[in-house]
């Protein structure tokens, strides 16, 4: 893939994904196979959402298991991730370069919408990682500017790999599973809004979703799985071209879209 920005958003869908990649997994193991190893990978997933930015600084990461109820099997999964302190410092930089407080954290480890994605993309675990948290409370246009301070680590051979879904209603499933079974009508509207928003480089529209799409609203009851696609946005920088490679629904109301940014 010609002129990547290093900077990937991908899906993570539901704990099982680990076990049950399916196609998504498969378009995620292909796209990478396409594009040159990285120095590093900053990731960022919903699953770590605290205060201020955080920055993991261990240099062997945990595998978080952080989920309840699911195969034995899966809690038996390890992601043996190196960490990279010396990437994390740049991390730092960058966000206080930015005006943004920063907090370090020693101990983190990678959670499941984390580990999951780059197990399947590098599964011998061989690039070192940098876990950054989100803060959940902030919203779209915090996660917009937060990728904009990480744009500059992307010139260095840095990956941003942004974790979330396009749709992410649990409530929803709940219902879909135990009655019709059937896509409710919204998931695939609003996946179909995203990439027209995108292929339009219209960021303010996507940063405004709830105010502009009732589908999104439904989508997300939460911003938590979305706002990861905003990082990726900001560090991609404003004349990148988002290019799904891959686009589908699993678990009745999951999208599992996911785009790499090319100028």
């Amino acid at each position: 893939m010609q002129n990547f920005k290093n900077v990937l958003f991908v899906p993570h869908g539901a704990p099982t994904f680990a076990l049950n990649p399916g196609a998504a997994g498969a378009a995620m193991s292909a796209i990478t196979q396409k594009l040159p190893p990285p120095r590093a990978i900053v990731v960022v997933s919903p699953h770590w959402d605290t205060r201020i930015p955080t920055v993991g600084t261990a240099t062997q990461l945990e595998t978080i298991h952080d989920f309840y109820g699911f195969p034995q099997e899966l809690y038996q999964m390890q992601y043996r991730a190196t960490g990279c302190p010396e990437v994390a410092k740049e991390v730092v930089l960058a966000l206080q370069t930015a005006g943004f407080d920063v907090a370090q954290d020693s101990a983190h480890g990678l959670d499941h919408g984390a580990w999951q994605p780059l197990r399947q993309m590098f599964p011998d675990a061989d690039v070192p990682i940098v876990p950054l948290s989100m803060q959940m409370h902030e919203g779209p246009a915090h996660a917009y500017r937060m990728g904009q301070a990480l744009a500059t680590l992307t010139e260095k051979n840095i990956w941003v790999l942004a974790s979330g879904n396009i749709t992410h209603n649990l409530r929803d499933w709940h219902v879909v599973a135990s009655t019709s079974g059937q896509t409710p009508a919204y998931v695939q509207v609003f996946a179909d809004w995203v990439e027209e928003k995108l292929k339009a480089h219209d960021a303010k529209a996507l940063i405004n979703y709830r105010q502009q799409s009732a589908e999104g609203r439904q989508a997300h009851p939460s911003e938590d799985h979305l706002l990861p696609l905003f990082v990726a946005l900001g560090a991609a920088g404003d004349t990148a071209q988002a290019q799904a490679f891959y686009r589908g629904v699993s678990d009745y109301v999951i999208a599992m879209d996911g785009y790499a940014f090319v100028q």
